[in-house]
C-alpha cells in the first residue's frame, strides 16, 4: 500500500513522554524534513502499517510506502535532517553498525519507561494503557 503523503512521515508513540521528548528535540535541532505524527492519531492503515508494529518501534515510512522501522527509522530521520547529522544517518545504515544499532534501539525501546522522561505507562502494552480501547 502507499502512502498519500508526499514527504515521508515519522510515526511514534506519543503516550510515552520519552518518545514524545526526543522527536520534540528532533523537530527543534535536527529540522527533519518529514511530516511528525503519534501513532494514536495516524490513520495506519493509509500509511500501510499495523497498530502492532507502530507499537514496536517508530517508523519511518516513504511517500512510496516503504517502511522503516526502529534504528533504520532514526537513520532515515538523521540522514533527512541535513548537513553532519546525515553522516550519522549513513553511518547507521553500514554493516556491522547497523546490527549495533539495532541492538541498541531495542535495548532502549524495551526500556524506554526507565529513561528520561518516560513514565510507568510507556511499559505497557497499548490496549494495556490507561484510555486505550484500541
Amino acid at each position: 500500500m502507499t502512502t498519500t503523503t508526499t514527504v515521508p512521515v515519522l510515526v511514534y508513540d506519543g503516550d510515552c513522554g520519552f518518545c514524545t521528548t526526543s522527536v520534540r528535540y528532533a523537530e527543534r535541532h535536527l529540522r527533519p524534513r518529514c511530516t511528525i505524527t503519534a501513532w494514536q492519531f495516524a490513520d495506519l492503515d493509509a500509511l500501510g502499517v499495523t497498530e502492532r508494529r507502530a507499537v514496536h518501534e517508530v517508523l519511518w515510512i516513504t511517500p512510496a510506502g516503504a517502511v522503516y522501522g526502529g534504528a533504520q527509522a532514526v537513520a532515515k530521520l538523521l540522514l533527512s535532517a541535513g548537513g553532519p547529522w546525515s553522516v550519522a544517518g549513513a553511518v547507521l545504515t553500514l554493516p556491522p553498525v547497523r546490527w549495533l544499532a539495532h541492538g541498541v534501539y531495542r535495548l532502549v525501546a524495551n526500556n524506554r519507561h526507565r529513561m528520561p522522561g518516560g513514565t510507568a505507562a510507556c511499559a505497557l502494552p497499548a490496549n494495556g494503557r490507561p484510555g486505550q480501547g484500541r
